[in-house]
């Protein structure tokens, strides 16, 4: 299942990180561990962050994608459920409506 992974990452941690020479290189260990269909890196809420599309075969992927954001950075991770339009296409909203309309 495809998930929108919203990243915020705090910006005293990340500055530490920076400081150190070494965020150029934890960055790109954790996106080659994830491997996301894509990702947009950003500013929200006064912090740098990012957003990842990532596919999950269960929730048991949730703790492989969020832990690196966590132990490195301090980050806040959330996942929102997205869907392709093949996926609207399929999910029978004529037949929700007319149950439930």
């Amino acid at each position: 299942m495809r998930f929108i992974v919203h990243v915020s990452l705090p910006v005293e941690k990340f500055n530490e990180v920076a400081r150190s020479g070494n965020v150029g290189r934890k960055l790109a260990a954790i996106l080659e561990d994830i491997k996301p269909e894509a990702a947009y890196f950003t500013g929200k809420d006064g912090k740098r962050g990012g957003y990842l599309i990532v596919d999950m075969a269960s929730a048991a992927d949730m703790p492989r994608i969020a832990e690196p954001w966590f132990l490195n950075f301090n980050a806040t991770v959330e996942f929102m459920p997205v869907m392709t339009p093949a996926d609207l296409q399929q999910a029978g909203l004529d037949a929700l409506i007319k149950k439930w309309g």
